[in-house]
């Protein structure tokens, strides 16, 4: 299933309602705030590469007060679970 963590810039004192609003998509799987140079990390999950693509173009980078995302696209297979 493709997956893929989203860091995010927010402006300052948003981080809250970012987070709120990024948990109401039902494609964000886990939703954080970090310190760092990142304000937030999210993974985020959908059916298709082109779900995904459209979860994170349309949803996640349009939400008010996110200033900047860097997205890293899961590589299916490795890094799984053990068993």
């Amino acid at each position: 299933m493709p997956t893929a963590y989203v860091l995010i810039n927010c402006d300052l004192g948003s981080e809250e309602d970012i987070i709120r609003d990024l948990k109401k998509l039902p494609e964000a799987v886990e939703v954080s705030g970090v310190y760092g140079v990142y304000d937030i990390i999210a993974k985020i999950r959908s059916d298709t590469m082109d779900k995904l693509r459209e979860t994170i173009t349309w949803h996640v980078r349009k939400i008010d007060k996110v200033r900047s995302t860097l997205t890293m696209i899961v590589i299916e297979g490795q890094g799984e679970k053990k068993k």
